[in-house]
């Protein structure tokens, strides 16, 4: 394997969203720009000056270069540093330049060498990106982590990090188990990539495929940057392009959790991870659950931390409060690649954000207060049991005539996304955190509880057994646990949701038997919430939950069986030690702005329209112009989604995502425009695609896609 450096351009200087990465990461760097602006925060710079390889090159095994970034201590060639990399797709020159900055420019100053390279086919590195967490992919990582412990400026110990994918690449490389990598620290990432990523949820197709599918479509096709590839750079963009295929298909294709899945999901194998993991995660995220999974099956040193945050990192993201990540971090970091003694292996294992109230629309700051267990599964959390009775939820089950639910294709409204991004924007969180769950509500089944007589915390995983039978022989099930406010709001704590045909296993799924009655288990997302005394309960039950997740293929009518069906709550008992935990600090963030806002994003937004029995969700963001000043780029990018459904129908059912990118500087004008359709009939799901680039105004590549997928369990 060879290397070398090509523009090595060395400074002295004394990021949905993320689900979206690439087109949402001005609105993160957004909310990082607000922090700095009013200096908040108490951890300081380094003492060390640093310095930038704006582009080194590594040359893999097969041939194909790598470009990587580099932010390290200016004098590492003479006192070399330990090493930390962030491993994604998400061009480490421009769309991620600003929030790789807050965090590279802090840690170099405090003695780390941080590398971000483009995976390949991403970025200015050579190659086609193909897909997610490719075998390929993990293998240039190994490689990559060999480069840089053989580096001059590097003591050979290196560490992984990341949010997002390049939190899913550190568990994933860590499992193949290069040598020099020491330990990883990952945010919002996943250990079950069928289970719990933005594809399946509960055997039933998250929305999420869509609107994630939307924005890595646009980005397997971004252009390399002609001030590093020089003028192949159209060749380069013409093979990314003609190397494209409708990858969404493959995840649509596999509609059980198979092989397909099993790759890069480390919950096959937990045990392959030897190096120690900090996981963290946030409440409204879409990945709060792999962290007590990683907590309970790994068996190396570890901790986790889950706080009130989006897909965001916890000192730029939202909701708050946010805390002084980059101090948390580095003393992590510290104590495994340098052998100081930070203390923070003395300190409990697992820390979470003990909920006050739930996050709702426009929610900036959730109440509540930090607790903490010394592991995880904790002896502390014990199960109770309450039962849904005809009259409500209570302690002792009641039998009593079946109760029915006629089908609803527009219950789901009140959802909010499957990931929230946060990234600080109150307008963002506004239109992706659930908002009032009444309206679904009151086309559910719902079971309420008496007033709660005294205080009740719960951390853990909720779920429901449910006694059912169904008129189809497929059907899904959707269950939300709310708490009831004393002027009715209704605010959802948690909820799952699972294809009945996968009621025994996601790998071998069986059709139901209309008219029988089973017995199953739905688990809902990890959570936490303190309920005051007075509080009620609701666990409210549907048999869609449009558009998070896609309908069964016919209305379904569910029977339920009350006092044969039950809550189970993790009640957790309070600890004074909860009010001795070691402040996290307030947040900081360095006060490095790397970027000019051009034209402000117009503020996100969400239309309901209603026609009849017709329903139509619109989202948009985006839509405004940053330039990223270090390299001159302009960046513009937008997004918008839709959903349809008639209340009755629920082939009527169809999605349809745009993603927007574009790229200036000087005479250089890309850009990439995407559009996915959704559709489905009984039998199949009908993907139909277009991918545009444009080469200033003339259209540089078009292709179109349609693909019919059978359906299989769902």
């Amino acid at each position: 394997m060879g290397s070398g450096s090509d523009r090595e351009g060395a400074r002295n200087l004394s990021r949905r969203a993320l689900l979206e990465l690439s087109c949402a990461a001005p609105l993160a760097a957004g909310g990082a720009r607000a922090l700095a602006a009013t200096g908040i925060g108490q951890s300081p710079m380094g003492p060390r000056e640093i310095r930038v390889i704006e582009t080194a090159w590594v040359t893999m095994s097969d041939g194909t270069r790598l470009a990587l970034r580099i932010v390290l201590p200016a004098d590492a060639d003479r006192n070399p540093v330990p090493a930390i990399i962030q491993y994604w797709p998400y061009r480490r020159r421009d769309i991620t330049r600003s929030e790789d900055d807050r965090l590279f420019n802090y840690f170099a100053s405090h003695g780390y060498a941080c590398i971000h390279p483009d995976i390949r086919g991403s970025g200015d590195s050579e190659g086609v990106l193909k897909d997610e967490y490719l075998k390929v992919e993990q293998d240039d990582g190994l490689e990559i982590i060999a480069w840089v412990a053989r580096q001059k400026w590097c003591t050979g110990k290196v560490g992984m990090t990341g949010l997002s994918w390049s939190g899913f690449s550190a568990l994933q490389i860590a499992a193949r188990r290069p040598p020099a990598l020491e330990a990883i620290l990952v945010h919002g990432c996943s250990d079950d990539r069928y289970g719990d990523d933005a594809h399946y949820l509960g055997g039933t197709i998250c929305q999420d495929m869509g609107v994630w599918g939307s924005v890595f479509f646009a980005l397997q096709g971004y252009p390399p940057d002609p001030q590093v590839v020089g003028d192949r750079w159209r060749a380069m963009w013409r093979a990314r392009c003609e190397g494209l295929d409708l990858v969404i298909a493959d995840w649509l294709s596999h509609q059980t959790r198979d092989a397909f899945w099993k790759h890069g999901s480390v919950s096959e194998d937990h045990a392959a991870i030897q190096v120690p993991v900090y996981a963290i995660g946030g409440w409204v995220d879409g990945y709060p659950n792999a962290v007590p999974r990683l907590m309970e099956h790994l068996t190396v040193p570890r901790k986790a931390l889950i706080g009130p945050w989006g897909h965001s990192y916890p000192h730029t993201g939202g909701p708050g409060p946010l805390i002084d990540y980059l101090t948390e971090a580095r003393r992590w970091w510290d104590h495994w690649l340098k052998g100081v003694d930070t203390g923070i292996m003395e300190e409990p294992a697992y820390r979470a954000w003990m909920q006050d109230d739930a996050a709702h629309d426009g929610s900036e700051t959730v109440a509540g207060r930090w607790v903490a267990e010394p592991g995880w599964p904790s002896s502390n959390i014990r199960s109770r049991r309450l039962f849904l009775n005809r009259q409500g939820l209570a302690a002792e089950p009641e039998t009593g005539a079946p109760l029915t639910l006629a089908p609803h294709q527009t219950v789901g409204i009140a959802a909010g996304y499957w990931c929230p991004a946060g990234a600080g924007n109150s307008d963002l969180l506004r239109v992706q955190l659930p908002t009032d769950q009444r309206v679904d509500d009151a086309r559910s089944l719902v079971f309420d509880g008496a007033p709660l007589a005294e205080r009740m915390e719960i951390l853990g995983f909720p779920a429901v057994d449910l006694e059912l039978s169904v008129d189809r022989p497929v059907a899904l099930v959707a269950v939300r646990l709310d708490e009831l406010h004393p002027d009715g709001t209704s605010r959802r704590i948690s909820y799952g949701v699972l294809n009945l045909t996968h009621r025994d296993s996601h790998e071998h799924p069986a059709m139901l038997v209309p008219g029988t009655r089973y017995k199953v288990h739905v688990p809902m997302k990890h959570c936490s919430m303190a309920f005051k005394a007075g509080a009620r309960l609701r666990v409210a039950i549907s048999t869609s939950y449009w558009p998070l997740v896609f309908p069964s293929p016919e209305p379904v009518t569910l029977t339920l069986y009350p006092g044969a069906s039950s809550l189970i709550l993790p009640v957790r008992a309070p600890r004074a030690s909860d009010a001795l935990l070691k402040p996290l600090g307030d947040p900081f963030v360095p006060p490095y702005i790397a970027e000019t806002v051009l034209t402000p994003d117009r503020p996100p937004a969400m239309t309901v329209t209603r026609t009849g029995e017709v329903q139509t969700i619109e989202n948009r963001s985006g839509g405004g112009a940053f330039r990223v000043n270090p390299v001159g780029t302009v960046l513009a990018s937008e997004l918008r989604d839709m959903s349809v459904i008639a209340d009755d129908d629920p082939l009527s059912a169809h999605s349809d995502y745009w993603a927007s990118q574009s790229f200036r500087r000087d005479d250089w004008n890309a850009k990439v425009d995407t559009h996915l359709s959704f559709r489905m009939t009984k039998d199949d799901y009908v993907v139909t695609a277009t991918f545009k680039a444009w080469d200033g105004d003339a259209v540089f590549f078009e292709k179109s896609w349609e693909k019919v997928i059978p359906r299989t369990f769902s």
